[in-house]
């Protein structure tokens, strides 16, 4: 019996046994319960300089054939996102290749994706109104032109700048004017960004998400669904329950997706509420196949199957975007690695250090527990060669 050696924050080391994968099979069709997304990494040269600091080098191939790989389980892609490390290390340059080359590759694939649009390439932090929408119009022109479904991402410099919702209105209402295909609006949360404290004019959720809403409903046919990653299940039902018809709601929560998108009952206001969310996660291009065999067993009818399948990963998830959860992407990207999907466990910007041994020994653990491993005697050969290097007996 092969099996895995754990590290604890104490230094202790303990045996547990190496679970088979899951072997789990891709789908024979499309997809067809829920629309899914997994927010795909990038992958760095591994001989780059992969410091803090220095403009991203991009491995194209193992990046690219990660996307081919999403795509084969059945899901969608979504790229240039903060799982891609938008401003965390993913300059500008580097974003508008990352676009175009990921475009390019859904084609092929006849895949799905979305990029997102954000006014992260203009360098100066304190930028007027005027000079937000021009910039989302400039990312956003760029997208369309490639062929990609915009996400409009949260701004940093429409934070700084906005001093009311009314800011946040006009804003959203001209740069959704002038799209040409529907887009999806992203609300991040300050977990994952404390830059965007207050962000659509207010502190709490209940304020924040009736300008939101104010926002769809000036623009229906601009607005083609909202991403919501507030890990707060109830602030997603809360706006779910009230888009209009033909707005899909994503969930961006990686702490409580099993029923916000398996459509848990929920008592709302005295009344039973039915909904279910579909997918935008970071989490999903961590546990792919899984997600997809989850996903085949609602499209099964199977309800009973899709939690057995999906639910032991919620644990794996919260591990992956515990707190400091800006740090979630070095689990995401440890993860291919462990899963063969890149050749070194490498970051753009030095990211791979932002978790500790023991941090990562527990995402081992629960990745094996949850049968996301895909080739487990590849990632325990990959893992004790890790704690070895860093002084660990295995």
């Amino acid at each position: 019996m092969s099996t895995l050696r754990l590290l604890d924050a104490t230094g202790k080391t303990t045996v547990v046994a190496l679970n088979d994968s899951g072997a789990y099979t891709r789908p024979l069709a499309p997809l067809r319960s829920r629309v899914a997304y997994a927010a795909a990494h990038v992958v760095p040269k591994t001989y780059a300089d992969n410091t803090p600091g220095q403009p991203a080098d991009i491995d194209w191939d193992a990046t690219l054939a990660f996307r081919r790989n999403v795509y084969s389980w059945g899901l969608g892609v979504a790229d240039a996102m903060d799982t891609a490390q938008r401003n965390m290390g993913l300059d500008a340059a580097a974003t508008r290749e990352l676009i175009t080359r990921t475009a390019e590759v859904a084609r092929d694939a006849g895949g799905s994706v979305v990029v997102g649009v954000n006014t992260d390439h203009v360098e100066e932090a304190h930028i007027s109104l005027e000079q937000v929408i021009s910039a989302y119009l400039e990312q956003l022109h760029f997208t369309e032109e490639q062929g990609a479904g915009p996400v409009l991402m949260a701004s940093r410099h429409l934070a700084r700048v906005a001093t009311s919702a009314e800011d946040y209105r006009r804003v959203y209402r001209e740069v959704l004017s002038r799209a040409t295909v529907p887009v999806v609006l992203h609300w991040l949360g300050t977990a994952f960004d404390p830059e965007l404290a207050g962000y659509f004019g207010a502190e709490d959720w209940q304020t924040a998400s009736e300008v939101l809403l104010q926002i769809i409903a000036e623009n229906p046919d601009k607005v083609a669904g909202v991403k919501m990653s507030l890990l707060n299940a109830e602030s997603e039902i809360s706006v779910r329950e009230r888009l209009p018809q033909g707005v899909r709601m994503f969930t961006g929560d990686d702490f409580n997706y099993v029923e916000l998108i398996g459509g848990a009952l929920r008592q709302a206001q005295g009344a039973r509420a039915r909904g279910y969310s579909d997918a935008l996660l970071g989490a999903f291009a961590a546990i792919t196949p899984v997600a997809s065999a989850a996903i085949q067993a609602l499209d099964a009818g199977d309800a009973e199957r899709y939690q057995r399948i999906l639910g032991p990963t919620e644990e794996l998830s919260r591990q992956v975007f515990a707190a400091p959860t800006f740090y979630y992407k070095t689990g995401v990207a440890f993860l291919a690695w462990l899963n063969g999907h890149q050749p070194a466990f490498q970051m753009v910007g030095g990211l791979h250090s932002a978790r500790s041994l023991p941090h990562l020994s527990r995402i081992v653990e629960l990745a094996n527990t949850s049968l996301a491993l895909e080739q487990p005697d590849l990632a325990r050969e990959r893992w004790h060669g890790m704690l070895r290097v860093n002084g660990v007996d295995v």
